[in-house]
């Protein structure tokens, strides 16, 4: 099973409605509930960081029997410092975006503790991709 999402910058109102779709279907395949959470967790945390980071984004997913592999790839203003954006608390989030409650910084660190495989690319000027790897080693 494919599923494609577009990701808009900036508009909050809609950043979860990928994860939230994704979950729905893994609940319906019968995946386990702390596996569930994990890629849920990840997807939203990336789409969080799309909508809060660049321009606009897409969010591929690929289920199979043994992973879910997802693709976030975004056009935005891309990560200068991969290595200390992946520190806890580290953010480059607005003043307007930390004050609706985001850009605590937890957001590349709490995906790569969710995810089995993570990796991150990032060109400044160009945008960022990451590719989350979580696998499906426990069904309901």
């Amino acid at each position: 099973m494919q599923l494609k999402f577009h990701i808009e910058g900036g508009n909050f109102t809609k950043a979860g409605f990928a994860s939230s779709e994704v979950k729905k279907y893994l609940r319906k395949i019968n995946i386990s509930n702390e596996t569930i959470k994990r890629i849920v967790i990840a997807m939203y945390e990336a789409e969080v960081n799309v909508v809060a980071h660049a321009y606009e984004g897409e969010i591929l997913v690929n289920i199979d029997s043994k992973k879910v592999d997802i693709s976030v790839i975004d056009k935005g203003p891309g990560i200068e410092d991969i290595e200390l954006a992946m520190k806890e608390g580290f953010s480059t989030a607005s003043q307007k975006v930390r004050e609706m409650g985001f850009g605590a910084g937890m957001g590349l660190s709490n995906i790569k503790r969710n995810a089995n495989e993570f990796i991150i690319k990032s060109q400044p000027g160009e945008g960022t991709s990451l590719n989350i790897i979580v696998y499906l080693n426990n069904v309901n």
